[in-house]
Order: structure tokens, then sequence, then C-alpha cells
């Protein structure tokens, strides 16, 4: 896995005798081998942007129907010849071509310890304790190994691709400005083709600004972690990333050069596909949010349809119920007996005249004793309380 491209840059070294361009020329061999994918998984992109309004009218019509819909959208592409994974086989390509190279380079740098004792041929004249490289991936017969073993540096350029731009910037600010300039440009590159990328692509009508925006700068944020790599990646990201400028430039022309052309026609359709979006935003079933409330949504819609299944209510309709079902309080009844209760409080309230069961004196006011009988006097008039007869013997 890794002699294989060890050795392209060995042959590469043996023509330029410099490892940066060697470095150079081998990212621009594994660009011109995943072109024919790229432009392919490019056009796939642009069909499956062209079907953005028949795919979201399906979406609408077997919404909370997953399986239903997943057949649909089989049938669909299958219809336009389209395949929805097209555009994910360059990137799965290049990815292990990263790790490949990081190997590789971490390889060419070995470092070897030299000691008294040892008998390496890459450490005669070297003091003990010295380490210098030691490569590995390649053959010991070729120009790169040679040049290599038994050095402390893989200088071209005057720039030491050995070691990462953070441990120049460790040692010394000024040196490391140097290396860190490479990292910024490398993050200027990436932001010129993203640009690019996003003047022309048709917007996902799903996809929210915040989305949109995140994977615009996703690949700066990887450029600056190049800081923490082997110089000579930061080479390697550089080139490729010079070559992906002209490959849009390419591709803006070859699939956007005129009103008829296939990406014209993507655009059209995901400019339909977002009115329409917004348009359906007005009423009780708008796709917003992006791909997690839409995810959200299909799991409610599969929650109602398992709940009506059942015979239950489901959703909001569930909250509704139980408020109905919750007994209705009385009306508060006032505790002064002032006012008599009228048949429109009766009826607002309760169905039966309610009656202060407290009366509350006034103040400074005696409270009448009518319990206890009173003795008549001479006159007629009330007068002391009788007193009761003591019993007889």
């Amino acid at each position: 896995m890794f002699t294989a491209p060890a050795w392209l840059v060995s042959q590469f070294y043996s023509l330029t005798h410099s490892y940066g361009l060697s470095i150079a020329l081998v990212a621009l061999a594994v660009m011109i081998l995943v072109t024919p994918l790229t432009l392919k998984s490019t056009k796939g992109m642009l069909e499956m942007q062209r079907l953005q309004p028949e795919m979201k009218r399906l979406q609408a019509q077997h919404r909370g129907d997953r399986q239903k819909l997943n057949e649909e959208m089989m049938k669909l592409y299958q219809e336009h010849k389209v395949n929805p994974l097209a555009s994910c086989l360059p990137l799965v390509i290049q990815m292990p071509v990263f790790f490949i190279m990081y190997r590789v380079l971490h390889g060419l740098s070995r470092l070897h310890t030299c000691t008294a004792d040892s008998a390496a041929a890459i450490c005669k004249g070297v003091a003990n304790g010295v380490q210098v490289f030691d490569p590995d991936h390649i053959s010991k017969s070729s120009e790169l190994y040679r040049s290599l073993a038994g050095k402390t540096e893989m200088l071209s350029f005057g720039l030491d691709l050995s070691k990462s731009p953070a441990h120049f910037i460790g040692e010394s600010i000024g040196k490391g400005l140097i290396y860190a300039t490479l990292v910024v440009i490398l993050g200027l590159l990436y932001f010129v083709q993203q640009k690019m990328v996003a003047s022309r692509a048709a917007v996902s009508p799903t996809m929210s600004a915040t989305q949109a925006k995140l994977m615009q700068y996703l690949p700066v944020v990887f450029a600056v972690f190049q800081i923490f790599f082997l110089t000579g990646l930061v080479i390697y990201y550089i080139t490729q990333a010079l070559f992906r400028i002209g490959q849009n430039l390419y591709i803006t022309k070859k699939f956007y050069g005129h009103e008829e052309s296939i990406g014209r026609q993507a655009q059209r359709a995901g400019e339909r596909a977002r009115e329409e979006a917004k348009a359906a935003k007005g009423g009780d079933d708008a796709p917003a949010g992006g791909m997690f409330a839409q995810a959200k949504r299909d799991a409610q819609a599969r929650r109602d349809a398992v709940a009506t299944k059942a015979g239950k209510p489901s959703g909001s309709t569930t909250t509704s119920n139980r408020q109905a079902s919750r007994p209705t309080k009385p009306a508060p009844v006032s505790k002064s007996s002032s006012s008599p209760v009228t048949g429109e409080q009766n009826a607002a309230g309760s169905a039966e005249p309610t009656s202060s069961k407290r009366v509350t004196p006034p103040k400074n006011r005696p409270t009448p004793t009518a319990a206890r009988p009173q003795r008549p006097t001479a006159n007629g008039r009330p007068g002391a309380p009788a007193r009761p007869k003591p019993p007889k013997k």
C-alpha cells in the first residue's frame, strides 16, 4: 500500500532532484486519475438537483411512510438513470490517499538514532546520539534513498519538508512565519475553490443557511489543521487545490456554458424547489428547519400512524383530549351575602344558586342573640332574659 506511492515519489525525484516538486507531481498524478470520476460525479449531482421538485413532491406525498418513500425514490432514480452515490465516489477515493501520503512522507523521514556501537552505514561520520534519516518504503538503491539517508533535513526551496509548521513556530516566530504562510495560502485556495462551487451550485431546499455556510467553510478549517502535519503534506494539498481551481473553471464551462445545459437546468429546478418550500412554510406541513427537523417530523408522523392504528389520539390531539377530559372547576363563590345570586350568575357559574355560609357582622355592633328567650315587662317591652325555674323537690 505504501511502497507504490513511495516508488512514485522516488521516480519523480530522479527526474526533478527536488523533494517539493516530486511531491507536487504525485499530487498532480492523483488528481489526473480522479478527474474522470469527478466529472462523472458532478454530472450525477446535477441530475439529482434537476429532480429536486419531483423529490419534494414525493416527500410530501409519502410523509410518514419511509418505506414507500424509498421505493418511489428508487423508481425515480431508475427512471432517470441517476446514481445518488456517484457524487461521493471521488471523496471516498481521495480520503485513503491522505493517510497513504501521510505514512509515506513519515516513512521517508524516519529517524534513526546513531550510537557508538551502531554499524549502520547511515551513521558513518555522525556524532553519538544524533538522529538521522533512515528512509522507509523505498529501495536502498534508489537515488531518493541515497539523497536522504544519513541527513537530518529534507530541504526544498529553503524549506524543511520533514517537519510541521507548528514545530518551527515553536522554535522561532520569525522562521515559523514562513511555514505558517504556506498554511494561510492553502486556506485561501480552499476558500476560492469553495466560492467557485457555491456560485454555480444550487442549494438544497432542505438545507438551512447555517448548514450551507458550514459546508462552504469546512475545507478552510481543514486547512488550518495542516499546521500540525508535515510541510511536505502541505505542499501536496496546495498543488491539489491549484488543480481543483482549474478543474472548476472547466466544469463551469462544460456544464454551465449555455441556457439549456444540465447545470442551468439544475439551477432552475433548485429555484423551483426552494420556492415551493417557501410557499409550504405558510401551511401546517411546512418543511422548515433542515435535515434534523425533517427527521423529527418523520418520527412524529410514524408515531401518529402507530397511534392511529391502535385507536388512540396522536400528536397534538392527545394534548387537547387530555385538557378536555379534565373536570371544569366551578366559579369562585363570593363570601359576602350582601348581594343575591342572580339567574345569569348561576348560568355562568353553577347550575344551582349558592348562598353564603358565613355572615360577617358589622364592626363595633353587638351580635344579636336570638336563641335566648326574653321575659316581657309590665309595659310590654322586652326586658332581661327570663331566669330558669328551680326544679321541684
